[in-house]
């Protein structure tokens, strides 16, 4: 019986793209550092331009090019290389939308660590890092989180200011858990003037939201608590209650714990406001939020991407009344607002 012709053949092409992923991760980094992608929107665009430009040699700048045009970062015509959209987006350091410390934060050695203990993170269950990882108790990596990230949350936090509204200018009370670079609870400040937000986090990445607020003329009513969200008194009173990132570093009955706490910070008909990568119930879908519970296996004891159904039962037993879903326009992950 002879072959069918149309079959996709089966060949080793996957198995060596994963082995050597890593290639990829440092020839970013590497680019980024050289101020490459700058020196390209500049109009440097041929090996002998950009070596001088980079201060680099002109065949480590071509082979560096080539290997980025392979991987769509780069497009190619003859000798010279231009941006991809991506690229002139968010790698040329003069775009307001530069990325470029994200991805440095994302793979600095103290996060890299992680996944390099990950075989005995797998058999454990959890992190091999010290302590608790990444929330080992004021851990200095949230003051760096909170400087590097806020680019990457600017659009959520639009998304999620505009659903939530105005409040047709009534005094909310808000609550921002785990504020880090604040922007969630400064752009519901913009949208409702009338808006006065309660940051929590550790003293050091107050200090990150504390200058974001001055920056966008929200402080006067901004005000904060420092500590750990589990064991501060939030006081109670608020109309909204910001979970933007943090469920997810934690398992379920320390979730349910800190629920319970929310619920009773809420007025009766106020609402929890949860970001989150949440996959759909397969767990593999969508790519980018079922992944990220790999990176929580890295980096948490007990931290998971949870399903909307695992999400909306937490809720319901820390006594909320309903819990609803919504995708965001400007990110990939997903929206839960849950009333009490």
């Amino acid at each position: 019986m002879s072959a069918n012709p149309q079959q996709t053949p089966i060949t080793p092409e996957r198995i060596f793209y994963a082995a050597n992923a890593f290639h990829l991760t440092h020839a970013l980094g590497t680019a980024l550092e050289l101020n490459l992608f700058s020196a390209l929107a500049e109009g440097h665009t041929d090996a002998k331009q950009l070596a001088l430009r980079c201060q680099a040699s002109e065949r480590g700048c071509r082979i560096l090019c080539d290997f980025l045009t392979i991987h769509g970062l780069l497009t190619k015509n003859e000798d010279h290389w231009v941006l991809s959209p991506e690229a002139a987006l968010f790698l040329d350091r003069k775009s307001p939308a530069y990325l470029g410390n994200i991805v440095s934060f994302l793979n600095a050695p103290d996060m890299m660590r992680g996944y390099e203990g990950l075989p005995a993170a797998v058999r454990k269950g959890g992190t091999m890092l010290e302590n608790q990882g990444s929330v080992t108790p004021d851990n200095p990596l949230w003051v760096n989180f909170a400087r590097n990230m806020a680019p990457m949350m600017m659009g959520a936090s639009m998304d999620i200011a505009g659903l939530l509204g105005d409040g047709a200018g009534a005094p909310w009370r808000v609550l921002d858990i785990a504020a880090g670079h604040g922007l969630f609870g400064i752009q519901i400040a913009k949208t409702n003037p009338q808006a006065h937000i309660v940051a929590l986090d550790w003293a050091a990445v107050l200090e990150v939201a504390k200058e974001n607020a001055e920056n966008f003329g929200v402080s006067d009513r901004y005000q904060t608590i420092a500590g750990n969200a589990f064991e501060a008194d939030y006081g109670g009173g608020y109309d909204l209650i910001l979970l933007t990132n943090f469920l997810h570093h934690f398992d379920r009955a320390a979730c349910v714990t800190l629920l319970r706490k929310c619920f009773t910070a809420l007025k009766p008909g106020g609402r929890a406001v949860t970001l989150e990568f949440i996959p759909n119930e397969d767990r593999v879908t969508p790519p980018s939020n079922a992944a990220f519970a790999l990176i929580m296996l890295a980096s948490t004891p007990a931290g998971d991407a949870y399903t909307f159904p695992e999400l909306e039962s937490m809720f319901a037993e820390a006594c909320f009344e309903s819990t609803e879903m919504t995708q965001l326009q400007h990110s990939p992950q997903r929206l839960l607002i849950s009333r009490r």
